[in-house]
């Protein structure tokens, strides 16, 4: 039998994730409030730390059971997701060559159990893996609205040469 391996810790004593994240990333937890009434969930407050850009622009987007969207890049926005429904990985590469965290590449798993709100600075390539039985709905709050004469968006497909991590079983780009 071969040497089994002892999982890494990913999580402190205390709930804390251990990921390191690439600089300038940040996550915030979102709480859903429940009443007999329904439910109410914050996604943004303009007064929060990662809040600070103002609110210009709202989308949605869906990545169904088994897909990726990725890897997408902006330079002269951030993305700030907050998923509704289903369980996704998010990942992260930071592509900024004056970055404490350079070619770092982290996860950040992202679940309706429990909801966040991740901010992406500009520079940081993201794809989106959805990871559930069903579509993984996100909200993204952009510090820039879409320019659709001039998208800041730059894209490479999931398995590449320039990032390293692989998703052979994966659907979508």
């Amino acid at each position: 039998m071969p040497e089994p391996q002892r999982d890494e810790a990913t999580v402190s004593a205390g709930g804390d994730s251990l990921v390191r994240l690439p600089h300038g990333v940040s996550v915030r937890e979102l709480v859903t409030h429940v009443d007999d009434r329904g439910s109410v969930c914050e996604l943004l407050d303009a007064r929060w730390p990662n809040g600070r850009e103002p609110m210009v622009y709202a989308y949605t987007f869906t990545v169904r059971p088994g897909y990726i969207k990725g890897w997408g890049i902006h330079r002269h926005h951030e993305d700030r997701y907050a998923l509704l429904y289903g369980e996704m990985e998010l990942h992260l590469y930071d592509d900024r060559e004056d970055s404490p965290t350079h070619h770092q590449l982290s996860k950040v798993v992202l679940s309706e159990y429990r909801r966040r709100l991740v901010n992406i600075p500009p520079g940081i390539w993201h794809l989106d893996r959805n990871i559930g039985p069903k579509d993984a709905v996100v909200v993204n709050f952009p510090t820039k609205p879409y320019d659709h004469a001039n998208p800041d968006k730059y894209r490479l497909p999931p398995n590449n040469d320039y990032i390293p991590i692989r998703f052979p079983e994966a659907r979508g780009g």
